[in-house]
């Protein structure tokens, strides 16, 4: 069995699961975590295997990810939230997982292996903070921080497995979903959108948010979740 660190907030008797993109941890959910939590969920939020402190494995394929997060986590879980690569997790697992609800932010539902991408990626071991800065420029400094600690951890080693990830069959969703995407999305394109809407995904998109929208704007992100506001007191 794989070990898989998850992190939690709150002690609701609702579950949400949360999955993280490629680099990342789950420190990224630093403040839809507790957001959550204040809307009654129990939020697990888990590193995938080789990023933050979960182990490293050998070999990386989407189906040894998927199999750490569903060991790790409630099934049936009343929320799940995948990002980017997240997303492409989350997509295979949500047969077994069964959520009340699927959130994918904007989904890596394919990976490529293109050269240019995969060096672009593995040149982000070596980021600084001025990097970040200049990539990420709408960030707030808890976020970058953060960035900049999971990029420490990662294992560059899961690039090297990347062409051999199994692409997700996305037709029609198993659960309800909702598909949030980036403004503009270069993952979900308008075309693909339209299909999404056709086969029975809600599909929005924040407007104005980059590739990890939650960071970009969490008042949008958390709005397009259409979940029950925070009651006072």
């Amino acid at each position: 069995m794989v070990r898989v660190n998850v992190r939690r907030w709150g002690s609701g008797d609702r579950h949400a699961v949360l999955i993280h993109g490629l680099g990342n941890s789950s420190e990224s959910w630093w403040e839809v975590g507790p957001e959550l939590a204040r809307r009654g969920f129990n939020v697990l939020a888990v590193d995938l295997p080789g990023h933050g402190a979960s182990e490293h494995l050998d070999e990386y394929s989407v189906e040894a990810l998927v199999d750490a997060v569903v060991g790790a986590v409630p099934g049936e879980p009343a929320l799940a939230i995948g990002h980017s690569l997240g997303g492409l997790v989350l997509a295979h697992a949500a047969p077994a997982l069964r959520p009340g609800l699927a959130v994918y932010e904007d989904p890596a539902w394919t990976i490529t292996a293109d050269r240019a991408v995969v060096d672009a990626f593995r040149a982000q071991k070596n980021w600084t903070t001025a990097d970040i800065d200049a990539a990420y420029p709408k960030w707030s400094e808890g976020s970058k921080a953060r960035k900049l600690v999971a990029l420490g951890q990662w294992d560059e080693r899961i690039l090297d497995g990347l062409s051999s990830f199994t692409p997700a069959s996305v037709t029609a969703p198993v659960v309800r979903s909702i598909v949030v995407l980036a403004d503009p999305s270069y993952l979900i394109p308008p075309a693909r959108a339209t299909e999404l809407r056709a086969a029975g995904f809600e599909v929005r998109s924040v407007r104005y948010a980059g590739h990890v929208v939650h960071f970009d704007d969490l008042p949008g992100f958390l709005e397009a979740l259409d979940l029950a506001p925070v009651h006072p007191g």
